[in-house]
């Protein structure tokens, strides 16, 4: 099957009006094409049949008559009725031989040509001393009226054909794009769709059932593509504002070191304070570039089955100074051996583990539980306790840069809020969620991760 393209090499443009027009007239001819033409056959063989019989009721009536004027005068005596006949019987022509074919009569003047008009011609025998075929006739009958009348219908049939096809071509033409006009409309409306206004939709006046899923499908659409416009200006506005303030720092104090001759005990302070906002200028993009990473789709490369729970051991090590810090101590729960990309599931963990330091009661016990997932991979929290999450807060929470309360950042330990956006990420490349719960004074955070087929135990 071939294609239409333009010289371009791009797919030709086509009208569903028109094919549809063009299809139905075919199909219109076709059918009305064959359903004519058995009429017309039907109709030839009435003329036919009629040709026949009146064939058939002349050369009786002939035969009866010649072989009576026989039987009184003999052959004189028939040629007599044979040219009284012909005066009276126009559009046929008779001629008469005897058993030895020779001639012995033959119309003298026929009102048709025998050779160019349209004819049938039926032969009889006339009984005479005896014999049933002592004299044979011919009977030619001109069918020119007849086949006129036929050929007059044919024409007719075909004009009606055509002019059927022609009407429903242009009705169908006509209805299609009647019909169609919704599609204009929604086309018109898709147009009208401005960067500017975002929130606009599809609709039409009158639902229509089979345009109906593309609206909800296309609106939909748009709603997911708001949803990320509203979150890519946040996520912008967010790392303006993150990456303003160390900058500032670093303009500030590079400034002040310049403002003046310094030792270089200062200078050396002065370095040390933007290396701390450098790291954390790199740590904002690295983390920034690791979501872009995630948000493509990348999947996890899974190794050999591992324990989880010596997984969270080993960063619970690194966590060690700030948990003595806080005089908290740690329960780990269950356990679960899966494959999975180790170095990114020990971040999600330290990312957990940091957030529940960060805002846990002094004095209090922090609570890792593992345990399988219904789906025959595993699910992982984290749970403090601390001051509660506000539920209206808590689909928010692996937002990025997304903060519960400013108030509960400290000072002291600042984060830029992309720790649990970069659990939800590692949560995805692992094929699983991230959640939160937080009530009556306590706090779960965690994710699912799912069983890797590909990786066998």
């Amino acid at each position: 099957m071939t294609t239409c393209t333009t010289p371009a090499g791009t797919p030709c443009v086509y009208s569903i009006g028109r094919r549809l027009s063009l299809l139905l007239a075919v199909q219109t001819v076709v059918g009305m094409g064959l359903l004519l033409a058995l009429a017309y056959a039907a109709t030839h063989m009435l003329f036919v049949s009629k040709q026949d019989q009146e064939l058939r009721s002349y050369t009786a009536i002939l035969a009866d008559v010649l072989q009576d004027a026989y039987i009184q005068g003999g052959e004189a005596d028939m040629m007599s009725k044979l040219a009284w006949l012909s005066e009276r019987r126009p559009g046929t022509f008779v001629q008469v031989m005897r058993a030895d074919a020779s001639e012995i009569y033959r119309d003298a003047s026929p009102t048709f040509d025998l050779m160019q008009a349209p004819t049938r011609e039926m032969q009889f025998n006339i009984a005479a001393d005896g014999r049933p075929d002592a004299y044979r006739g011919r009977l030619v009958l001109d069918c020119t009226e007849d086949t006129r009348h036929a050929r007059r219908m044919a024409w007719l049939l075909v004009i009606a054909t055509l002019a059927g096809g022609s009407f429903v071509a242009w009705a169908t033409f006509w209805r299609v794009r009647s019909n169609l006009r919704p599609l204009l409309d929604l086309a018109a409306q898709t147009r009208a769709i401005d960067v500017r206004k975002p929130d606009q939709r599809l609709s039409l006046p009158v639902p229509i059932e089979e345009l109906q899923p593309l609206i909800e499908q296309f609106n939909g659409l748009m709603e997911r593509v708001q949803a990320s416009y509203i979150q890519l200006e946040g996520f912008n506005a967010d790392v303006a504002h993150e990456l303003r303030t160390p900058l500032a720092n670093l303009i500030g104090q590079t400034e002040l070191a310049l403002s003046r001759d310094r030792s270089h005990t200062e200078l050396t302070d002065t370095l040390a304070c933007n290396l701390e906002e450098l790291h954390r200028l790199a740590g904002i993009v690295n983390d920034m570039l690791f979501l872009a990473q995630a948000d493509r789709g990348i999947k996890a490369r899974r190794g050999q089955p591992v324990s989880l729970a010596d997984l969270v051991r080993q960063v619970t090590e690194f966590h060690e100074a700030p948990m003595e810090e806080a005089g908290l101590g740690i329960d780990i729960e269950g356990d679960v051996r899966l494959p999975v990309d180790e170095a990114l599931i020990k971040r999600a963990l330290s990312n957990l583990l940091g957030n529940a330091i960060r805002y846990a009661e002094k004095g209090s016990r922090l609570r890792v539980h593992l345990g399988p997932a219904d789906d025959g991979g595993a699910r992982v929290w984290v749970e403090n306790v601390g001051p509660p999450i506000e539920t209206a807060h808590l689909p928010r929470l692996f937002d990025r840069f997304f903060r519960a309360d400013a108030s509960r950042c400290e000072l002291e330990r600042p984060h830029h809020g992309l720790g649990l956006s970069i659990v939800a990420a590692i949560a995805r490349m692992h094929d699983g969620l991230a959640s939160a719960e937080s009530s009556n004074g306590r706090t779960r955070v965690g994710f699912s991760l799912q069983h890797s087929a590909s990786v066998a135990d």
